[in-house]
């Protein structure tokens, strides 16, 4: 990916296949144990091995309830990485809108990120196979995150807290630091916690790193 801005990459917030949309509650539920036991099944097995009989037995569901939101393997892999992409943001956002500056937004963002995946480990697997399986998602998550980076980075600067001429290529490099971080202290080892590792990365921002 070259520094050229990505437009109109956006991914839907319905993660249910086109016309299956849960009507109620208890469909949002069963679509969720869904997603879920997809995240287990793909993060375990990959794109190939898995199967829709394995994501069933793993949610505890009839295989006529995952068409009943699904049309096929591939349909509820295209869901699942909205989905897992939605839940970063979600778990994010909170710590990101309570902090009180620029700086402490993306320490914190990093923070949350990390912690994140400790707890859901496979989403590393799901989204690289989405480059080769679904290309237009693997895409759009990547650039609908650096988006809001950039949205956050841009108001920091208007606000003063940051130099004026942050842009799309200080939201991809943060953006790609995190991913890397994550990586390697999220799901290689858990050596150091998210917040030291927040902290050494909040103060390179803030300082960079020359003499």
């Amino acid at each position: 990916m070259t520094g050229e801005r990505v437009k109109n990459a956006t991914l839907p917030t319905d993660a249910a296949s086109a016309g299956k949309a849960p009507r109620t509650e208890r469909g949002r539920r069963t679509q969720n144990a869904i997603l879920d036991a997809a995240a287990a099944e793909f993060g375990e097995k990959g794109f190939h091995d898995a199967s829709i009989s394995g994501i069933t037995r793993r949610a505890g569901v009839a295989l006529g309830s995952f068409y009943t939101y699904f049309d096929s393997k591939d349909a509820v892999f295209r869901a699942l990485v909205r989905h897992m992409s939605g839940q970063v943001r979600d778990h994010v956002a909170p710590g990101i809108r309570a902090a009180p500056d620029g700086i402490a937004a993306e320490r914190a963002g990093l923070a949350q990120f990390v912690a994140f995946v400790r707890q859901h480990k496979e989403i590393y697997r799901i989204i690289d196979e989405a480059e080769f399986v679904d290309p237009e998602s693997f895409r759009a998550h990547y650039a609908t995150t650096a988006e809001r980076i950039c949205q956050r980075l841009q108001a920091a600067a208007a606000r003063g807290e940051l130099r004026g001429d942050v842009g799309e290529v200080h939201a991809w490099a943060v953006m790609g630091m995190n991913v890397f971080l994550g990586l390697r202290y999220g799901v290689w080892a858990e050596d150091v916690s998210p917040e030291a590792l927040a902290d050494t990365v909040a103060d390179m921002l803030a300082r960079g790193i020359a003499a």
